[in-house]
């Protein structure tokens, strides 16, 4: 008989406790529950890593080596699981040389289409397709390598107090401690004036000290210092243009090269004027413009440029017809407002994914699973309706849907629901429901249950707050903001709204932000401002709270971020037994030689490749997991063992370290975000996005604070499930109740409907957004006539 079931039995993946499910296929399926709770263990831990290793059991095993592999499920069987295809919510870091075009390939069609079909000058002969391309050797302009943009430095990026002498420190770009003082002790032997203030040394001597590519070396014989012995040395000179270019280049430190950074001044290249190209690529015109012109412009209005060019049965109609058909999917999604040059690290996780999506949608593939992760995530509710759509149309071609989704919206349309839960990391791991979404109701231990179905009695509206004062920015130009006024009030919560692409991210992270930044730190880098600023200085610091991992290898933990695990190493080296043997907190560091296992270097377990099969981890034989060395862990401290207390969850730990302060207060801060479920040393690798950003914010709550402080939040819901917004809207509100300011960028209507006070930019995405339609409390933003978010605010006001 034909089941039409996928049959899972006995998954063990993570905090999955041998758990039994039937999912229909042939259906758009949710995985719900909080965050933690087990739900993408389930459906990609699970379910997609199963069905890729029965994909790789059926490839060569030389092809294998080829492509990336998630690794064998822990699960004992199974049955009725048809190929399927991931689309992940990657928070992975793209280059600048990936766009929108290459993500979507349809950059590859648009240089077919000049290849083939565009108007060459007189006398010139037809390039290859790679010649329309900024990343291959054949097309990348010469002077810029494709980039578009050259970094230099100017006399006032390399010396901003034109006051100071060089002794004073008047070449801010040098280095700091004992190579900046062998630099001023160099020019001092090389006969240049060190002592008079830079602007009255002669044009001819700034100019030989800045940007000079001479490096003459001299004996240098060092003013002697009544404690010191210093002997005569030979010293090689560096002008101040070739440190910052060499340091920003070569060096491995990342804080160095940010140091060298903000030197930098960032211009069009003035060979190709900032499009990439090489002149004889530039030259090829189609329907009156260079591939450039055609990438910069919106994918709705290229569409509308090639249509035309679709009539007739050439190469040119062919290529037409087929990136006309392609591009109409996007817009579908809600991305017409994107260029096809358009960075990939400037997209939000949301935007690439339903780039991903879209291209999907185009391949005509049938019969396959489809497992999505949060395809709504960064959606303004306007754009939702779209998503569905064509999550229906995939249904629709004889595919089957699982996707993890903390929508509600999304959930209720599904045709069946599995609830993941009750809770998280340990205390979930269980399947609470699976079946339609009505059934739901009646599952009394489900935390997505009230959120599926509202009760009528809701929390009272909150009365907004009052403002202590304003950052008033005036004329901001950034991408598709142009001569944009706005206000952000201060002691208060601000939600930035509006639909995808409008420039709520541009004027809060980039303009709001930096802005901020530049103020408390002092420094301009060279550029022209964004926008002209007011009200700056009642802000005393400045907290940025993002999404992005708080480290790439497994040994970033939550202990070393937070700084936890300085203070338990402290309270092992206070330990009689650690004392006798002269055991420092350094001794209890899975980093340092002296006490991690030799065998793993600390790291708990060790790689084991296996040829043609999925690489595995497999505990270190030595030290059975525990990142330390039998000598190490003969010192305990309440009975338990360093690596003991690694292995407790937070909530665990609490108990445990109650006496110890410094432990203390961190520990409380994650309890406080909802994250008690975590274990100390779970690695940095293994946690979500989500997840990252409260740990962030965790950390910043444990600090002590001076001053007011400004919180800047990009879309801290994301990722979260409803139950989990509210404790995280709890410490943010806490954090205004204390006196400081915080600014989300925010698509969840319910967190906007808890807001001070709202600022909605639009009316649409791209060149049609950047304006601010409605700015207010939230009851009046809802009342707003041309705001697209208007009547989402109302309905969750009227929740």
């Amino acid at each position: 008989m034909h089941d039409p079931y996928v049959r899972v039995r006995g998954a063990k993946t993570h905090n999955l406790k041998g758990v039994d499910v039937d999912i229909p296929r042939d259906a758009l399926v949710v995985f719900t529950g909080v965050s933690g709770s087990g739900k993408s263990s389930l459906a990609f831990g699970t379910l997609y890593a199963e069905a890729q290793r029965r994909y790789f059991e059926s490839v060569a095993p030389y092809a294998r080596r080829l492509i990336h592999q998630v690794g064998a499920p822990e699960v004992e069987e199974v049955s009725g699981l048809p190929p399927a295809v991931a689309l992940e919510q990657r928070r992975s870091a793209p280059t600048s040389r990936s766009s929108v075009g290459t993500v979507t390939t349809l950059s590859n069609s648009l240089r077919m289409l000049f290849s083939r079909a565009g108007s060459y000058p007189e006398g010139a002969g037809r390039l290859d397709s790679d010649a329309f391309s900024p990343n291959t050797p054949a097309g990348a302009c010469p002077e810029c390598h494709g980039l578009g943009r050259v970094h230099t430095v100017t006399e006032d990026s390399l010396v901003p107090d034109p006051s100071l002498s060089v002794r004073d420190g008047a070449i801010a770009a040098w280095p700091g401690a004992w190579q900046g003082k062998n630099l001023r002790d160099i020019l001092d032997t090389l006969g240049y004036d060190v002592d008079r203030p830079w602007r009255e040394l002669p044009r001819a001597d700034r100019d030989w000290i800045l940007f000079t590519d001479e490096q003459p070396v001299v004996t240098v014989h060092p003013v002697r210092e009544a404690e010191r012995i210093q002997r005569p040395y030979k010293g090689t000179y560096m002008s101040a243009r070739r440190y910052v270019l060499h340091t920003f280049a070569d060096s491995k430190s990342a804080a160095l090269r940010a140091r060298a950074e903000r030197h930098l001044v960032s211009a069009d290249c003035p060979v190709c004027a900032g499009r990439r190209l090489r002149p004889e690529a530039l030259a090829v015109t189609f329907a009156g413009r260079d591939i450039a012109e055609l990438a910069a412009l919106p994918l709705a209005a290229l569409a509308e440029t090639l249509r035309p060019a679709r009539e007739g049965d050439g190469v040119a109609a062919a290529l037409a017809r087929d990136l006309v058909a392609r591009i109409e999917v996007l817009t579908e999604l809600g991305l017409g407002y994107l260029s096809t040059d358009r960075p990939t690290p400037t997209l939000s996780a949301g935007e690439l994914q339903r780039l991903r999506l879209a291209t999907q949608l185009r391949s005509g593939l049938f019969g396959v699973v489809y497992v999505l992760d949060e395809p709504s995530a960064g959606l303004h509710p306007a754009d939702s309706a779209a998503l569905l759509t064509v999550l229906d149309r995939l249904k629709a071609a004889g595919n089957s849907l699982f996707v993890v989704e903390h929508h509600m919206d999304v959930v209720r349309r599904a045709d069946w629901i599995v609830d993941v839960g009750p809770r998280a990391g340990e205390q979930g791991g269980q399947v609470l429901h699976s079946g339609p979404v009505e059934g739901l109701a009646d599952v009394a231990e489900s935390e997505t249950r009230r959120f599926v179905f509202p009760e009528a009695a809701q929390a009272p509206a909150r009365t907004p707050r009052k403002a202590s004062g304003a950052l008033r920015l005036r004329g901001v130009n950034r991408h598709n903001l142009r001569d944009l006024d706005v206000d952000f009030p201060l002691g208060v919560f601000t939600a930035v709204t509006g639909v995808s692409g409008s420039g709520k991210s541009t004027l809060v992270v980039q303009v709001l932000a930096d802005t901020v930044a530049a103020h408390l730190d002092g420094t301009q880098d060279g550029t022209e401002p964004v926008a002209k600023a007011d009200g700056l200085e009642a802000v005393g610091r400045l907290v940025r709270v993002d999404q992005k991992p708080i480290g790439r290898t497994p040994r970033s933990n939550l202990a070393t971020y937070t700084g936890l695990f300085d203070a338990v190493r402290k309270v092992f080296a206070d330990t009689d037994e650690a004392r006798a043997r002269g055991y420092s907190a350094g001794r209890f560091s899975f980093n340092v030689a002296a006490g991690r296992c030799e065998v793993c270097q600390g790291e708990g377990f060790v790689a084991v490749e296996l040829l043609f099969l999925p690489g595995t981890y497999a505990p270190c034989t030595a030290c059975r997991g525990a990142r330390y060395n039998p000598e190490t862990l003969e010192v305990t401290h309440r009975g338990a063992t360093i690596a003991d207390v690694l292995d407790m969850t937070v909530d665990a730990a609490a108990g445990f370290l109650a006496d110890v302060p410094a432990a203390r207060r961190g520990l409380r801060a994650l309890q406080d975000v909802g994250l008690g479920y975590l274990r100390l040393g779970q690695p940095a690798t293994e946690l979500s996005g989500g997840e990252a950003q409260r740990i962030k914010l965790a950390t910043e709550l444990q600090r002590a604070h001076r001053g007011h402080t400004l919180y800047v939040l990009d879309e801290p819901t994301t990722g979260l499930h409803p139950a989990d917004t509210e404790v995280l809207l709890r410490q943010l509100h806490g954090l205004v109740d204390a006196g400081h300011s915080v600014v989300v960028v925010e698509h969840d209507m319910d967190v906007v409907a808890g807001a001070d006070h709202v600022v909605d930019l639009g009316p649409g995405g791209g060149a049609e957004g950047g304006r601010v339609v409605a700015a207010g409390t939230p009851g009046e933003v809802a009342r707003a006539a041309g705001s697209a978010t208007a009547r989402y605010l109302a309905a969750a006001l009227g929740r």
